[in-house]
């Protein structure tokens, strides 16, 4: 089942313990954030106050201030994409601070992974699997709800990314020595 829109948000925002993010791609054509990524590629001071404020934060400090977790680990090969140094500097940085757990695992070779890496998703509660699926250019393509899916192959995944990605701080604090 797609979810879209508002069926997406309230979906997601029914779990009741934890979402769980895996990411694997070095760059999201993500249309919101297009103005943001030219200024941060024109070397223009990250606008701290205005990124603070963002829904998505706003979302994660009700979820963490209600007791629920919000995890994501994104697994990059290096060097990293322009991308990816935006995401992190313009918007883990901002995520951490608001309650996610944010995590990275680097690799030079994500096959040789103790799982598998082939597809984004979200895990939510060991109960519900979303696939996220992309255009080669990280445009999002749609979201699909697996529906009577064994979800012990995304525990498992979600475990083993936990494991063994470095949390975002350490990594940053290295990335910035």
């Amino acid at each position: 089942m797609r979810l879209e829109g508002d069926s997406w948000r309230e979906f997601f925002d029914a779990f009741r313990d934890y979402a769980f993010r895996l990411e694997t791609l070095p760059v999201y054509g993500v249309a919101s954030e297009d103005d943001e990524f030219r200024r941060f590629l024109a070397g223009e001071p990250r606008p701290d106050a205005e990124l603070a404020d963002s829904p998505w934060l706003h979302r994660v400090r009700r979820f963490t201030a209600s007791g629920r977790r919000v995890e994501r680990v994104h697994v990059v090969t290096p060097p990293l994409s322009d991308y990816l140094r935006y995401e992190m500097e313009w918007g883990y940085d901002f995520n951490i601070v608001a309650g996610e757990d944010v995590r990275i695992l680097e690799t030079d070779a994500p096959a040789e992974l103790p799982f598998a890496v082939h597809q984004d998703f979200w895990l939510f509660d060991d109960t519900h699997v979303v696939l996220m699926r992309y255009e080669d250019d990280g445009t999002q393509i749609d979201r699909i709800l697996l529906q009577d899916a064994d979800v012990s192959d995304y525990i498992a995944r979600k475990d083993a990314a936990l494991r063994t990605a470095t949390p975002y701080e350490k990594y940053r604090a290295r990335l910035n020595t």
